[in-house]
């Protein structure tokens, strides 16, 4: 069954073939007249409720500020960069983390070994304006040519010729993680955005569930997923079994759990839209704390008014004003 016709909306169809990739070779990104897993839509989410809610003064400040974890990516990675193109376009790399610490570990199962990978990874394309943006899903079992890297603690990894994509995340964490896309892509990410398990699905709870149709039954008891053919309003330990599923859907590898990745962030776009936080402050405020709380974002939004006014350039971008589609593999 393919993934696409399992989830509506339909989504792009992903490049390439089942188990390990090969990445494309990057090119160096030129001047333009233009610009996990869910974490994107995390970022989206606290889009919105930060620019409506999350400027505030008082209690309400310090307490959202207070929420906001950061990773000095710029001191880490230093002057050996692609070039900062300054056309009013961003790009966003936005990892979803599949850390097993803390709260993580009951709903990802497993053991807490003190490691993470990026389970999810996504470049977010955001166009000149900031009225349309395009996603692009790398699998995380891409191999790739992982570049010598310094983490934000100072210790330097040496390069990797044919390394899994996700493992720039377990050997470097956040910096090595974007030095890889950049190497990839020739692309300067000018943001970083990163969610686990336990943040996703609070939002989603909080979010009040998001709204799907599945065309096909959905089973998968690794990600403890269990759905039939039909209408549904996912609780977030359901959405977070969704997006996080590989072995329901397709053919058991990474690029249909993306296609359903995509699919899920359009629908949930579309709710939050439709989530009513004008008419109940009590509701502004918790999608406010739980969006600031779950997610780790670069040193440059590691305040709330950065983190507003970042947000505040993406709130008119709608599902329909996103191309989402999956890097081509081999």
């Amino acid at each position: 069954m393919s993934a696409e016709s399992t989830l509506d909306p339909a989504t792009q169809d992903a490049s390439g073939t089942a188990g390990r990739h090969r990445a494309p070779k990057g090119r160096r990104r030129k001047p333009r007249d233009g610009h996990s897993r869910a974490a994107l839509a995390v970022l989206w989410t606290a889009a919105g409720v930060l620019v409506l809610g999350g400027t505030g003064v008082g209690y309400l400040y310090f307490k959202l500020n207070g929420n906001i974890k950061s990773v000095d990516i710029n001191q880490a990675l230093g002057t050996d960069r692609p070039l900062d193109v300054d056309n009013g376009s961003q790009d966003i790399l936005v990892l979803g983390s599949d850390t097993r610490s803390g709260s993580n570990k009951k709903l990802g199962g497993g053991v807490d070994d003190g490691s993470a990978r990026s389970d999810t990874a996504m470049v977010v394309h955001v166009y000149q304006g900031h009225k349309k943006a395009s996603v692009v899903s790398i699998p995380r079992d891409t191999l790739v040519e992982r570049p010598e890297c310094t983490d934000t603690h100072g210790k330097t990894y040496p390069a990797a010729r044919l390394a899994m994509f996700n493992s720039a995340y377990s050997t470097g964490g956040a910096a090595c993680a974007v030095k890889t896309v950049e190497s990839m892509t020739g692309i300067r990410m000018d943001h970083y955005i990163e969610v686990d398990f336990a943040g996703f699905e609070k939002l989603i709870n909080v979010l009040g569930g998001v709204d799907i149709t599945t065309t096909k039954d959905i089973k998968d008891p690794d990600s403890h997923l269990n759905l039939k053919a039909g209408e549904h309003t996912l609780t977030g330990k359901q959405a977070l079994g969704l997006v996080r599923t590989r072995h329901g859907v397709g053919d058991g590898s990474d690029l249909g759990r993306i296609q359903l990745q995509q699919a899920f962030i359009k629908a949930l776009l579309e709710q939050v839209k439709e989530v009513g936080v004008f008419s109940s402050p009590k509701k502004l405020y918790d999608l406010a704390d739980t969006a600031t709380d779950a997610v780790t974002t670069d040193s440059d939004l590691d305040d709330v008014k950065d983190l507003a006014s970042f947000a505040g350039g993406l709130k008119g971008i709608g599902a329909k004003n996103m191309t989402m589609v999956t890097m081509p593999v081999q």
